[in-house]
């Protein structure tokens, strides 16, 4: 098990290249990529076992894929981190025939995206595939999806939590990032998720949940997660964040889902993020 405090080093050198990224280019989408950042650098630090030479099928390996694929550079920063590609990479982040487009695609062969995502509600159905085809592969490694809590408005993901259910894949993790926002406003104004626990619990699937903004509660969660194995049902964990953490003024709401911070605020953002790996 890695150190907390040196994966907390690294979470947040992965937050300063997120608002340098989106500042560059003025696009892209710092808020839920801010505090999925915990997660991503848990999971690729620390809890996955995964080989930075990338093949599509992983074999022995686990697989993650990000359902909601706006939230791609912090993505890219974490697995340029890992060192899946040089860190120098991600100033070309938006740019045109750039390997690093605004949302994850495969046809620029980026080492760690495994498919093209975005387009909301079709990561879990993905995910599913993979679980079912380590389960009859016998292969002993666990899939992992991350999906955003507006995503879950989309009823292919209702399908797909029902099937996972039905093929007892006990092999699947399902985070949920839960900020409780999406780019139009709250969730409860768009369209309430109600008893989300109720509702996946009913699908048949075991509800865990954890603090996505405390790097201790984000690595005992995922392992508690994957302690789950061979009960038959899959894992989702509903995981508390706040959009835009711990930056201070992207924090409270919705406005940074998809806002670009100018030279001020990038400075702002910059103070209150401790530079510990070397920008880029």
């Amino acid at each position: 098990m890695a150190d907390i405090k040196e994966l907390e080093r690294i979470a947040s050198q992965v937050r300063r290249d997120i608002v340098r990224q989106v500042h560059a280019c003025q696009s892209g989408h710092p808020g839920g990529s801010l505090d999925a950042a915990d997660v991503l650098v848990a999971l690729y630090f620390d809890v996955m076992k995964h080989d930075k030479a990338f093949n599509m099928e992983a074999e022995g390996e686990d697989v993650f894929f990000l359902s909601n694929g706006h939230i791609s550079p912090v993505f890219y920063s974490v697995l340029a981190r890992a060192g899946y590609f040089p860190v120098e990479e991600l100033k070309t982040f938006r740019e045109i025939d750039s390997r690093l487009q605004g949302h994850p695609t495969t046809h620029e062969g980026l080492p760690g995206v495994r498919i093209a995502s975005g387009s909301l509600g079709q990561g879990l159905s993905v995910a599913n595939g993979m679980a079912l085809a380590k389960q009859l592969n016998r292969d002993d490694r666990w899939v992992f999806v991350m999906t955003g809590d507006g995503e879950l408005q989309e009823g292919q993901n209702w399908e797909a939590i029902m099937s996972a259910a039905h093929y007892g894949l006990d092999n699947l993790i399902a985070i949920v990032d839960h900020n409780g926002v999406q780019i139009d406003g709250t969730n409860k104004e768009v369209m309430s998720l109600g008893d989300l626990a109720g509702k996946w619990e009913t699908f048949g699937w075991t509800v865990l949940k954890m603090r996505g903004n405390d790097m201790k509660s984000v690595v005992d969660g995922l392992n508690a997660a994957k302690a789950e194995k061979g009960k038959g049902k899959p894992v989702v964990i509903l995981t508390e964040t706040e959009m835009g953490y711990p930056v201070d003024f992207m924090m409270g709401g919705h406005k940074w889902h998809g806002v670009a911070p100018n030279d001020e605020q990038l400075e702002s953002a910059l103070s209150q993020l401790e530079e510990t790996l070397g920008d880029y």
